[in-house]
This record gives structure tokens, sequence and C-alpha cells, in this order.
């Protein structure tokens, strides 16, 4: 058992797919960008190595080593490692020494800086880091009430995945909710199931995310030098409105 849910790539590589339409998304952006391109909290590599793949010089920042470890083997396998510099480091205070035509935080990252301070100095470092008309992309999910009171202190299963081998892993969360805070303190198991159904193995790992409502956000990321130029409510480009579940913006520097 562990405390650290990112200890356990194989497991996160298997289970945590993104938000439907979001590789191809960034790596649009990235090909539109003509320059570096910067992900920070880019774990196993989901969007880096199609990034790198699409023929793009690409750095991938992310404090877990067990992620960066994998997100290497998995770049090696696919014959783009030299196109990636994959760097330990915390998108609160990083010193690259470069500026990107493109920084992205993908697949709800953001939402780890738990308080408005760490929040601030990471849109500091990017905005630094982000050369002359480029662009700074991310998604959160759009916090809804009902869901909020609904998921409280529940144990839901998130997911079935099968192996090649007949096995399948169960993903199963528990939710506490602190509103004051706007704070998500997941308590996630993954249950190892052979293929009569018997629990092999389990491993618990805890995280905690702070939710941000749409409005909010753009207040803090003018706040920090930026201006939204694009807003949608789907990676398929929708408009964002009160129905949206996801939230995509691309800003750039004031």
């Amino acid at each position: 058992m562990s405390n650290n849910m990112y200890q356990w790539a194989d497991y996160y590589d298997l289970t945590n797919r993104g938000v439907p339409g979001d590789v191809d998304f960034y790596v649009d952006l990235a090909k539109q960008a003509g320059g570096e391109i910067l992900e920070l909290a880019c774990g196993t590599g989901r969007i880096t190595i199609p990034v790198a793949e699409a023929g793009l010089r690409v750095t991938g920042l992310d404090m877990s080593v067990d992620m960066l470890r994998r997100a290497e083997q998995k770049a090696a396998e696919k014959g783009v490692l030299d196109h990636i510099d994959f760097i330990q480091g915390d998108m609160r205070q990083f010193e690259l020494e470069k500026q990107f035509s493109l920084i992205m935080i993908p697949f709800r990252s953001f939402l780890h800086l738990l308080h408005i301070q760490e929040q601030m100095k990471a849109l500091t470092a990017i905005r630094k880091h982000l050369a002359p008309g480029g662009k700074f992309a991310l998604n959160v999910f759009v916090p809804k009430i009902n869901h909020l009171y609904e998921e409280s202190e529940k144990m839901s299963l998130r997911g079935m995945y099968p192996l090649e081998n007949g096995e399948q892993v169960a993903m199963w969360d528990f939710t506490r909710y602190d509103h004051f805070q706007q704070l998500s303190e997941v308590t996630r198991t993954y249950e190892r199931l052979s293929a009569d159904g018997i629990v092999t193995e389990k491993a618990v790992g805890r995280f905690t995310l702070r939710y941000i409502f749409p409005t909010e956000l753009h207040h803090l990321l003018r706040l920090n030098g930026f201006k939204v130029v694009q807003r949608y409510g789907s990676f398929a480009k929708s408009g964002f409105d009160q129905n949206s579940t996801e939230l995509i913006i691309v800003a750039e520097k004031l």
C-alpha cells in the first residue's frame, strides 16, 4: 500500500486517459505555436509524447520521479526520446533559462495548486517563460454544486479497466470536500482482480485538488498578467456555457 498515487505509474497510465479529445487539441495547439513547447505536470507523457511524435521539441516537467521514469521509457519505445527533455521540477518555482512558444497544463493539473499564493507563483513562473506572442493553455473541470453534494464522503467506482492477461483493475474514489477552502480530498483505491474476480493486489493513494470556478480563474489570470484569447466548453471547441463540464482556456501575456 502507498499513500502517493503517483508512485503507481502503471496503474495511473491504465486508468487516467484524460478528457475526450484533449490529446488532439494540445497537439494541434503545439503545431501552431511555431517554437518549443513546455508541458507542466507532464506525468507519464500522455500529451508530451504525441507532441514529440508530431516532430516538435518539447520539455516535460513533473515532480514525480516515478512518473518521469515511466515517461522516458514510453518515449524511448516510441523512438522520440531525443525530441523531449524530461525535467523533475515544481510548476510553482521553476527556472529553465529559456522561453517557450506554448506552455500547457493539461488534464486539470493546475488544480493541484492548493492555495491562491501557489497558483500565483506558478502563473508568475509561466509568464516569465512565455515567449513574446506565446500561448498558455490549460483545462479544468467545472464545479457543479449538485455534484459536489452528491459525491461528498461516498465511495464511487470510477471504472473497470481490463488487462491483456484477463485480469481487471477497479478504481474507486472516496472524496471529502472542504467547501470553505474549495478543496477536494480524494482517497483512491486500485484493486487488481483475477479473471475469476478475486482481489490479488490493492494500492491506496491520496491526493488533494483545489477546484476553481470559471469566473475566479478568469480573474486570477488577469491579475497575473494574462488575457484569455480563446475559451471552450469541450475539446471539440464548442462554446463555453452553463451546461459545460470542462473549461479550456488559451491565454496570452498582457
